[in-house]
C-alpha cells in the first residue's frame, strides 16, 4: 500500500499493544515498542532507495528481497535490538522484536493483497503473488485507523481496547473485499463466456472495478455496481523481428522480470519502429499507463527505451 498508510498502521499497531499490561504501565516500552512498529512498518520499502541507481533497477528488486520469507525474521531484530538498547528497555526485548515482527507482517500482507504484486515467498518462489483485494490506497481503512488515532491522541479513549476493535473491523473490511472480489471473477467469467485467466485490479471505491480476461486476447472493462462493460479487447502479442529486437534492453529485462499479462504494439514508422511492451493488468480508461517504450531504427538498433509510468500519480489505477 501507499507509504502514509503504512505509517498510519505502524502507530495504531503501537496502540494495539497498549493490550500488554507492561506496555500499557510503561511509558518508555511504549515509545519503544511505537518507535518499533513505525519502522517496522516502513522497513519493507527501504528497498526503495535502489530507485536512485535507475528506475528498471527499481522495478526489478523492490517488494523483492526485503519482502521475502527471511526478510520476516531479520527486520525485527535488526530494528528491536538498536531501539531496546536505546530506550533502554533491554530485558522487554522480545516484546519489542514481536511488535516489529507484527508490523512488518502487516506490510507485507497487505502489499500481498494488492495488485501490484510482491515476492512475499522468496527463496521458495520468485513468482510474483498478488491477490488484487485491495487497492494501493483504501480511504475506509485509511479513515477508521486515522480516527482511532486522532482519539488516542487527544486522550479521549483508552488505546487498548479502541484499536482492537479497529483491527477487528480491518479484518471484517478484508474478508467482505475478498468475497467482493471472488463475486466478480465469477460475474465477469459468466458475462464474458470464457475460461481463461480473469484478473480483476479494485478501485478506490467499493463497487468499481476494472478487469482483463486473457486467453485468445485481452478484455478490459469496468464492473460498476454489478454491472460488467467491456471496453477494449486486445489481440494478443505478434512475433516480429523487431519485437525480438527489443528484448536484449534492460528496460525490456526489467519489465519482462515484473510483468505478467504482456502485450505488445509495434508501431513502424519512416525512420524505424516503435515497440511498446504493456503490463495489462493496469488498463484503465482505454490507457495502459506502465511498460516500456523502445524506439528502433530501421536496422533494428536501439536507439532508446523508456520504462515506466505514463500517469500522474494521484490518476488511476492506484497499484
Amino acid at each position: 500500500m501507499d507509504t502514509g498508510s503504512h505509517l498510519l498502521f505502524g502507530a495504531t499497531l503501537a496502540g494495539l499493544a497498549a493490550l500488554q499490561p507492561e506496555v500499557a504501565h510503561s511509558p518508555v516500552l511504549a515509545h519503544a515498542v511505537l518507535t518499533a512498529t513505525l519502522l517496522g512498518s516502513h522497513a519493507p520499502d527501504f528497498d526503495s532507495f535502489i530507485r536512485l541507481k535507475s528506475y528498471a533497477a527499481y522495478v526489478r528488486h523492490h517488494r523483492g528481497l526485503t519482502h521475502s520469507l527471511p526478510a520476516v525474521a531479520v527486520w525485527p531484530f535488526a530494528l528491536g535490538v538498536p531501539i531496546a538498547l536505546l530506550f533502554g528497555v533491554w530485558a522487554q526485548l522480545t516484546t519489542v522484536v514481536l511488535w516489529a515482527m507484527a508490523a512488518v507482517v502487516f506490510h507485507i500482507a497487505l502489499d500481498w493483497l494488492n495488485a501490484y504484486g510482491v515476492q512475499c515467498f522468496r527463496p521458495l518462489s520468485r513468482r510474483w503473488h498478488h491477490l488484487d483485494v485491495l487497492a494501493l490506497f483504501e480511504p475506509p481503512l485509511f479513515a477508521l485507523h486515522g480516527a482511532g488515532l486522532l482519539l488516542w491522541a487527544f486522550g479521549a479513549v483508552r488505546p487498548g481496547p479502541v484499536f482492537l476493535a479497529v483491527y477487528a473491523l480491518t479484518f471484517v473490511y478484508i474478508a467482505i473485499r475478498g468475497w467482493q472480489h471472488a463475486c466478480i471473477v465469477s460475474k465477469v467469467k459468466r458475462s464474458l463466456g470464457q475460461d481463461g485467466v480473469c484478473h480483476i485490479v479494485p478501485s478506490l471505491w467499493l463497487f468499481h472495478w476494472q478487469f482483463y480476461e486473457a486467453e485468445y486476447c485481452f478484455y478490459n472493462g469496468t464492473v460498476r455496481n454489478g454491472r460488467v462493460e467491456v471496453r477494449d479487447v486486445f489481440a494478443k502479442e505478434r512475433n516480429h523481428p523487431a519485437i525480438q529486437a527489443t528484448l536484449g534492453t534492460d528496460g525490456v529485462r526489467a519489465f519482462l522480470h515484473f510483468a505478467q499479462r504482456v502485450h505488445v504494439k509495434l508501431t513502424e514508422r519512416h525512420d524505424g519502429y516503435v515497440v511498446q511492451w504493456r503490463d495489462m493488468r493496469f488498463w484503465y480508461n482505454h490507457k495502459l499507463p506502465f511498460g516500456v517504450d523502445v524506439k528502433l531504427d530501421r536496422e533494428l538498433n536501439v536507439v532508446s527505451d523508456t520504462l515506466g509510468w505514463t500517469k500522474k500519480a494521484w490518476d488511476p489505477p492506484y497499484v
